[in-house]
């Protein structure tokens, strides 16, 4: 599947100085597709190298913390990131 600008929501953007922005992503697309390099690209203008990003997978359903690692202006990648796990025993 492809990026889908309505699932892009910004947290905190960065005003000043060094602070990294946050952002949220909610997609059925798998994490393995969301990490392909280019996957962002629709959003290039907007984030920075180590800018946040929670991507959250309605299909699995699963959350991964991860961050911009590479942006060239036109090409955005992130890094695979780490998947936050929780168990709900009720």
């Amino acid at each position: 599947m492809a990026f889908n600008s309505t699932g892009w929501s910004t947290i905190s953007a960065a005003k000043a100085g060094n602070a990294p922005s946050m952002y949220s992503y909610k997609t059925a697309d798998a994490q393995a597709a969301v990490n392909n390099a280019g996957y962002f690209n629709d959003v290039a203008t907007i984030v920075n190298v180590g800018d946040i990003v929670f991507v959250y997978d309605t299909t699995t359903p699963s959350l991964v913390l991860t961050y911009v690692n590479a942006n060239s202006g036109t090409v955005v990648d992130i890094a695979d990131g780490t998947t936050v796990s929780a168990t709900d025993t009720d």
